[in-house]
């Protein structure tokens, strides 16, 4: 099984997580909503603030993927989502994707007020 940890207070987060729940394979993703229930985060040793900055994805070989290529790791595992994982990992694309997603999960950890209270 895959773990999937992420911020189930971001109405953003929830919503595309929601998706994927929805059309991933029975039995191949754990989702760990890490903004409510902290204490899935012991599996991988990192803190909650962390964690909330960043997806996190633990495969089932536990390698621990963060940021924009967790996406990747969720996307390979999903019929229809398999030929964008292999886009986005084409090197020059992925590095501008990852900064793309760095920014944008850098400002929404800025601007969620659950984050700024979530412990260090």
């Amino acid at each position: 099984m895959i773990s999937v940890y992420f911020d189930g207070k971001c109405s953003l987060c929830k919503k595309e997580i929601a998706y994927y729940k929805a059309i991933a394979p029975i039995n191949t993703f754990l989702w760990r909503d890490i903004a409510t229930e902290p204490k899935y985060l012991q599996e991988i040793n990192v803190s909650q603030s962390i964690a909330l900055r960043r997806l996190h994805v633990l495969d089932s070989k536990k390698k621990l993927t963060v940021g924009f290529d967790a996406f990747i790791v969720i996307w390979s595992n999903i019929k229809w989502w398999r030929f964008a994982a292999l886009v986005a990992s084409l090197p020059i694309l992925n590095q501008a994707l990852n900064i793309c997603y760095n920014q944008f999960a850098d400002w929404k950890f800025k601007r969620s007020p659950h984050c700024s209270l979530s412990s260090s």
